[in-house]
């Protein structure tokens, strides 16, 4: 599919995935990047204890967290 008819099809609103090569699909600014993060131990304790209570890893609880404090700022600093 030539990129005109491509645009075209998508400004319509037409389906446009058959076009696409899903395989290698990424979402570039969600592609996870390996940090370490030293947590005094009443702080893992505290993570761990709500975790456990939601049934989420503690990395599941530290991710979710952060990014609702980011979010929150974002929205703060938009205001």
């Amino acid at each position: 599919m030539k990129a005109k008819k491509f645009d075209s099809d998508f400004d319509a609103g037409k389906d446009i995935t058959k076009a696409l090569d899903l395989t290698k699909a990424r979402r570039i600014t969600q592609e996870p990047k390996r940090v370490n993060v030293d947590f005094p131990t009443w702080v893992i304790e505290g993570l761990d204890k709500e975790a456990k209570r939601l049934g989420v890893t503690r990395q599941s609880i530290i991710k979710v967290w952060l990014a609702e404090r980011l979010e929150r700022s974002r929205l703060i600093e938009a205001s």
